[in-house]
């Protein structure tokens, strides 16, 4: 792994308060076509990775699982044990998913929601291939922002901005909605896992300056910026939210659920 990506990936947990505020809910038709492909049922057995505040725990808790979550951030792991308090088969665990000790323990599924991207490419596959029970799953997604035919010209707009501070956060394009990267083959080409499927789904949420601001601050890209470089953008958002009828953005999301099956013998 790179030192960037240790680096980035740390960045989350001085905002773990914010996080657990900003980010969103995953819908859930995502967690109905989990527990559908997989076969997972009350009582099994699930290893999340990376489980932040428990955005997706929760609803995986409510299907009657049975959780271990593991999670880098000391902040965002005390964070989810306190809004993860009333499920009892759900523990949370601060480590390293690449260096965690499992005791023995193999999992039916493996989910990571908005954090498979963070672990170390080199060991991630044959890592949750050894957690996996023969025939249990692996499963991956990511909230990212997607922009559909029609989307909110704030996005657009809002690029001189950053082109003014000089980042180049804003100058991303960003794909339309079910149209997010397909990962299939860089799974089956570890040779750890078959049946591979992708299931995209979208969603919008409206947000007004403070509430979008919020939802900046805790992303990676952002913590990092400079404080004027900050003080300059949000203080245009505002200026620029302020100036719209009811003061308001809609972002669309998107998400690509991955899952695959640990292959036999691999």
């Amino acid at each position: 792994m790179t030192d960037d990506r240790e680096a980035r990936r740390a960045t989350f947990d001085a905002v773990a308060e914010r996080y657990d505020r900003a980010r969103p809910a995953y819908p859930d038709a995502l967690f109905d076509v989990l527990m559908r492909r997989t076969g997972l049922a009350r009582g099994d057995r699930v290893l999340e990775v990376g489980c932040a505040t428990g955005k997706a725990t929760r609803p995986l808790a409510e299907r009657g699982l049975r959780l271990t979550c593991v999670e880098l951030g000391p902040q965002l792991a005390a964070a989810a044990q306190r809004n993860l308090a009333a499920y009892p088969d759900c523990e949370v665990t601060n480590a390293a998913f690449e260096t965690w000790p499992p005791a023995g323990q193999t999992y039916d599924a493996i989910v990571a929601a908005t954090a498979w991207h963070w672990t170390d490419p080199e060991v991630r596959y044959r890592r949750a291939w050894e957690l996996l029970r023969p025939g249990g799953h692996l499963a991956f997604w990511a909230g990212v922002h997607v922009f559909p035919p029609g989307g909110d010209p704030f996005f657009r707009e809002i690029q001189a901005v950053y082109d003014e501070i000089g980042e180049p956060l804003g100058r991303r394009g960003w794909p339309q909605p079910r149209e997010l990267p397909d990962e299939r083959g860089e799974i089956l080409a570890t040779g750890l896992f078959d049946a591979a499927t992708v299931t995209q789904f979208d969603w919008e949420v409206t947000y007004d300056a403070e509430g979008y601001i919020d939802l900046l601050e805790t992303f990676s890209g952002h913590i990092s910026m400079q404080p004027w470089q900050r003080e300059r953008l949000h203080a245009e958002i505002r200026r620029r939210l302020a100036e719209r009828p009811g003061g308001r953005l809609r972002r669309h999301w998107g998400a690509a659920l991955h899952i695959a099956r640990r292959a036999d013998g691999a």
